[in-house]
Parts: C-alpha cells; structure tokens; sequence
C-alpha cells in the first residue's frame, strides 16, 4: 500500500520516521510519498516532497510574511495527493496546513488518520469540527485526550507516549556523569539546568529572569541548555558569566540536580528523566497577556506532567509570576531532601504509568495497516 505522510516540524519528522519503520514492518510492499525531513527520508529510503525546513512558519505574522510560500507548499501537496492517490494520509500534528491537506484527501474518498493530534482542547477547539468531519481516526499520545475526542464524537485510540521510549532510549546510551562534566569543563558543583527555549524571543524574555533566579546558589553551577541554532553572542549578553553548552539538553537535564524549565515539551522530558523542575514562561507586557490567555485558554495548566495528571505535580510560574523571588522560592527546595522534592518524584513515577508501555508507532501503524486491509 501506499502511504502519504505529511509532518511539517523537526519533532513531526522524528515522530512521523519511527512510523515509516513500523509501516514497513507492517506491510513489507509499504511504499511512501511525505512532507518531512532527514528523519524520514532516512526511514523511507527516498527524500521529502517538501522539507520541513520550508514549512516551518509558525504565528500569524511569520505565517502571513511568507504566504506566498505557504500556498505553494501547500498547492505542491495537494498535486501530488491528488496524481498518487494514496491508501490513505497519516497526518502528524501542524494542524493550519494539515487539515487544508486533509480535505483534498476526503474529497477523493482518500482515508485520514491523524497521529499526533493539534491540541484543539487549549486552543482552537473550533478545528474539532473540521476534524470530526475530515479524520477517520486521531491516534492519541496524551492519555487525557482520549475521553475528550470521544465527547466529540471523534473515533480515538490512545497508543501510548513516544516521548517515554525516546527518553528510555537516551537513558541507556548517556555517558557517565563524570565523562560528561569532563568533555563539557562542569566541575565538580552539583548542576542547576536552565532551559530558556529555542526561540529568540523566548530566550530573551525567560533567561535574564532565571540567570537572575540562581544567581545567589554560589554552591550550585547554573547551566543553560542553549539551542545550536541561536548565536553564542545572545546567551552571553543575556546571562553574562553563566556557563552553557549547546545541543545536549537531554544530558544536561539528566545530570541536574534540579531545574528551570521554560514551557514546551522539554517539561515532559524533564519529568520522564525525574529531573525535579520549576516551569517558567514571560513575554513581552506579561500581566496583560496573563489576562487574555486566562480567557481565551480552555485548561487549568500549561506544562504536560500537570496536564497528563490533571493536578500541579508541578509549580507554573506563568507571565508576571515569572519572577526571581518567585522562581528562588520554588526551586530552593527542589534542592534539597525534602518533601517536595520527594512528592515530585513520586509523582513522575505516577505520570509514568498513566502514558502506559505501548510502543506507539507500532500500535498506530499496526491498526492503520489492518483498518486499510478490511475497508
């Protein structure tokens, strides 16, 4: 059968490539047409219809300064959907390009799976409509989402967390805390990891704020996890005198003693690691922004670990909360033995088994193969 992929996002290729190994095994005569990156081309044997790195616009502003481009992409897939006509399109997450993708394919009778769903239940909910109209079935990886897809009367299987295998994965292959600290100059203090994000202008609003946080821990060496697609010279001016390295985030994490972590899917990987952790996020006119999100967000949390346990496992310290007395407050008895300390880790052990041991890619692979064999 032939399978059309469409990931428009580094985590998408990651995630869409672990799903092309497992299609293969599924169905050995698999052949592919996708929208992704290195990942999968590497999977598949054969290159994207369109890289990710010319899809990745994110926002209205940077969606609308490049629309040109966003259109041709866009007109690109959906030729080539249209000439291959596909056994059915598997979609994963980057939901303003892929629902308009997902359309061309109902309009033919072409079958759409979802693997990674948009989170319509923060943000956007009217897409459920759409999706409820459009998609055959999502595959889930957030165990909440399960019973709120089926409200919506949208077919819904939760086939497990791929975050949990790629963090065990990485666990078995980490070097030694002391080869580590070694090839990076760590010495010998025990590790505050700070991750400001990958993005300019959330390094910007949250790494001043952190490196001021840790500044008193004269008995702790904070690190920044800075991203190798940012210029060394931002994190120096923003933090001057702290110590970074780039492009080993998880390493970091896994031998911190603790850390900051700006909201994204690093707080997940912090968690699955059992790196205690206090969550951040500032912009720009903070308290503001505060107010609006307050209305327009449709959760009581940001960060996955509160969201997979619908409790604060967790401390968000969110926009104007964002701050160094606050972030010091939370984090000084992160430290230490403590109560806290321990009631975190006892809840990531808890967060653990709700995302379950199924090896997702497989289980979602293996039920689309078998639904395509028995339309």
């Amino acid at each position: 059968m032939h399978y059309f992929i469409s990931a428009g996002e580094a985590s998408g290729d990651l995630h869409a490539a672990d799903l092309i190994k497992e299609l293969k095994a599924a169905d050995p005569k698999a052949t592919f047409t996708f929208l992704g990156g290195d990942k999968m081309a590497e999977a598949a044997g054969q290159g994207p219809l369109i890289h990710y790195r010319e899809m990745a616009y994110m926002g209205f502003v940077d969606v609308a300064m490049n629309l040109s481009k966003v259109l041709s992409n866009l007109s690109t897939a959906q030729d080539a959907l249209i000439a291959v006509k596909p056994d059915c399109l598997i979609l994963v997450d980057y939901p303003s390009f892929n629902l308009r993708l997902a359309k061309t394919a109902y309009d033919r009778k072409i079958p759409v799976y979802y693997y990674i769903s948009p989170k319509v239940w923060a943000w956007k909910e009217n897409r459920v409509k759409t999706m409820k109209q459009l998609i055959k079935r999502i595959f889930s990886i957030l165990p909440f989402e399960t019973a709120y897809f089926a409200k919506k009367g949208i077919d819904v299987k939760y086939v497990g967390n791929p975050s949990l295998h790629e963090v065990d994965r990485k666990l078995d292959q980490l070097p030694s805390e002391s080869e580590f600290r070694q090839q990076h100059d760590l010495g010998e203090k025990p590790i505050i990891a700070l991750l400001p994000g990958s993005r300019v202008g959330e390094i910007k609003a949250n790494l001043p704020i952190m490196a001021k946080a840790v500044a008193s821990k004269a008995d702790y060496l904070p690190v920044i996890a800075a991203s190798p697609a940012i210029d060394t010279e931002l994190y120096e001016s923003l933090a001057p005198g702290v110590k970074f390295i780039s492009d080993s985030t998880f390493e970091l994490l896994a031998f911190a003693r603790a850390a900051v972590v700006t909201s994204g899917t690093a707080t997940l990987e912090a968690a699955l690691i059992g790196t205690p952790q206090v969550v951040v996020y500032r912009s720009v006119g903070s308290k503001i922004v505060y107010g609006i999100f307050e209305r327009i967000l449709k959760i009581d949390y940001v960060s996955l670990p509160n969201l997979i346990m619908n409790k604060e496992i967790i401390p968000e310290l969110l926009m104007h909360h964002c701050t160094p007395k606050e972030i010091q407050s939370y984090l000084t008895p992160l430290l230490g033995e403590t109560p806290m300390r321990k009631r975190m880790i006892e809840n990531y052990a808890d967060m653990r088994s709700k995302l379950g041991t199924t090896n997702p890619a497989k289980e979602t692979a293996t039920t689309i193969v078998n639904d395509l064999k028995h339309k």
